[in-house]
């Protein structure tokens, strides 16, 4: 790979990485529609159970507060979950347009999205561990005062 005048590098695909990469796209809108009819039935859960949970607990004074906490809950889920498989979708159509076209454009746009889709999933990662160690600290520091 040589650079090019334009500080680009010349890239060349074979068949090979583009039946890869075809693959990978077929994958990727496959995944991609799942999560969002996964998405869907996470949002209609929400409704469903925040109305379920409110009926179930009318008689209590919490009774609101809890079926609100459930489907605000599983809307932020759908919600967060939303993101990922639309960068997941863009990359699979973009893809799919650029090994059809031999499109270098749609190609990049391809790839940026599915940077895109990774580093949102990672840095849901990173904020959930966080969470997950805050919880465990804050467990352990009410087990070591709660033997007393």
């Amino acid at each position: 790979m040589e650079p090019s005048n334009n500080n680009h590098f010349e890239l060349v695909i074979d068949e090979i990485g583009k039946g890869y990469l075809a693959e990978t796209a077929k994958w990727a809108k496959f995944l991609s529609i799942m999560g969002f009819m996964l998405c869907g039935l996470l949002l209609i859960l929400g409704l469903v159970m925040g109305t379920a949970m409110g009926t179930m607990f009318a008689s209590s004074q919490m009774g609101a507060g809890k079926s609100l906490i459930f489907s605000v809950g599983y809307i932020l889920i759908a919600a967060l979950y939303f993101l990922p498989c639309l960068y997941l979708y863009k990359f699979s159509r973009s893809m799919q347009v650029a090994l059809k076209a031999g499109d270098l454009v749609q190609l990049d746009e391809g790839l940026k999205n599915l940077k895109s889709c990774f580093k949102f999933m990672g840095v849901l990662t990173i904020i959930l561990l966080s969470l997950y160690g805050i919880a465990f600290l804050v467990g352990g520091i009410a087990a070591a005062f709660s033997v007393n």
